[in-house]
């Protein structure tokens, strides 16, 4: 984990004391279960939650045992048994640490997707209104980066939000997916510890009982999470990268606010970079880079190996916490967007009416035109606003005298109507966001 890059909240749960606070917790539930079954008594498992639950586990003391066992989970049990006594030896009874291991991921991973999905709900709320206040704000719409047809900012906020929809529907799922716990001991097959014991520790950690854990929860699981993880950091750097575009300074359409005090340059006092966006950009691709070593962790060694365990320790932190930082960081992108209308305007007005060009093309074929002659008359017309000889569309469609045969001057201001292009904003964003 990067500081700069970190928020508190999310670095929290990756942090020596959580992890090995829900150590502590699967083992002292595992412990009541057992007790509870009869494998150890009860008043050892009461002193191991009375001894245990307020402790404050010393990190530098664990580190320090395991520096001599080699052994992280060794070393956890033996720090809790200088704090617990005697009865400590009743912990761990039948289980492995893929047991301990394996859930307290899943906990964690469960804790941070619940951020993001509120980090995700946040970004949407920003969407939402930024459509709604420029729902019929006209600008032209782009394919291959050139002047299309005419859209509105707002419904380039809708494709935002509808697209976001899908990652918190995404991102849900992934919780699900990773939402397991393992109390099955080595190879899995419950030969020392009783599935019940699993089934109450799964209640109690808020998860559901992995049906085959082999001793390790299948990484197919995981792989699915990182992989929906790189999905929604696509869709930030789709949006992120629009941002910038219409940031160039022959776009200027928007723009990332700029504070009163912020400089953009360290030689150009002129200069308003996007910034921000592209910080996104650049952390997007660090949330993809994390998919592939997933993925990569599916292919374990019979019923277990630790291949997975070094990249788990880095992706898991890193991922997370890095996607929440640029989430926060995209929904204040867009909640204080500058959107410059007039601009936008100006843009639309910049090829002279060719955005027009395929209401004509339509037209004259309704007037019987066949289609090739059609486009042949619309683009030679076209053609010349495109190469600077003029820059009236419409008054060169009225002079040629092949259009003129189809259409009368009436017909072609007609076509030449912006809001024609917004008729259906309204169905599309009832598609979108409801009746409301």
């Amino acid at each position: 984990m990067i500081p700069r890059y970190s928020r508190p909240d999310m670095a929290a749960i990756w942090s020596p004391e959580t992890k090995f606070r829900i150590w502590f917790e699967i083992e002292a539930h595992a412990a009541s279960a057992m007790a509870e079954l009869g494998v150890i008594p009860k008043e050892a498992a009461a002193t191991i939650w009375a001894k245990g639950k307020d402790a404050q586990f010393d990190v530098e003391r664990i580190d320090a045992i395991e520096a001599e066992v080699k052994h992280d989970v060794i070393a956890f049990l033996t720090h809790v048994s200088e704090i617990v006594g005697p009865e400590a030896r009743y912990m761990h009874s039948g289980m492995t640490s893929s047991d301990v291991l394996d859930t307290c991921l899943n906990v964690q991973l469960v804790r941070a997707v619940d951020i993001l999905i509120k980090d995700i709900d946040t970004l949407l709320a920003a969407l939402k209104r930024r459509a709604f206040e420029h729902k019929l704000t006209p600008t032209v719409g782009r394919s291959h980066g050139i002047h299309a047809e005419p859209t509105t900012f707002g419904l380039k906020m809708a494709q935002a939000y509808a697209e976001f929809s899908r990652c918190r529907e995404r991102m849900v799922a992934a919780r699900k997916e990773v939402a397991t716990c393992a109390i099955s001991g080595a190879v899995g097959t419950f030969a020392q510890v009783d599935p019940r014991v699993e089934a109450y520790v799964a209640k109690q950690m808020g998860l559901a009982v992995e049906p085959v854990s082999t001793q390790v929860i299948p990484r197919d699981r995981h792989a699915m999470f990182f992989a929906t993880l790189g999905v929604i950091a696509s869709s930030m750097e789709r949006l992120a990268v629009e941002v910038r575009h219409l940031q160039r300074t022959e776009v200027l359409e928007a723009e990332e606010f700029f504070s009163e005090k912020q400089k953009g340059s360290s030689a150009m006092p002129h200069k308003r970079n996007p910034v921000l966006s592209e910080n996104i950009t650049g952390l997007a691709r660090m949330v993809r880079g994390y998919v592939t070593p997933a993925l990569e962790n599916v292919a374990l060694w019979h019923e277990r190996d630790i291949s997975h365990s070094s990249v788990e320790r880095m992706i898991g932190p890193d991922a997370t916490v890095t996607l929440d930082f640029a989430l926060a960081r995209l929904s204040g992108l867009i909640d204080k967007l500058l959107v410059y209308p007039a601009n936008m305007q100006k843009n639309l007005d910049r090829l002279g009416g060719l955005i027009h060009s395929q209401r004509i093309l339509i037209a004259l074929t309704q007037k019987g035109v066949a289609r090739e002659d059609a486009y042949r008359l619309v683009q030679r017309n076209a053609m010349k606003v495109w190469r600077g000889e003029s820059n009236d569309f419409l008054s060169l469609l009225k002079a040629d005298p092949d259009v003129k045969k189809a259409l009368s001057d009436k017909e072609l201001e007609a076509n030449f109507d912006l809001d024609h292009h917004f008729k259906q904003v309204d169905t599309i964003f009832k598609r979108v966001f409801g009746e409301s």
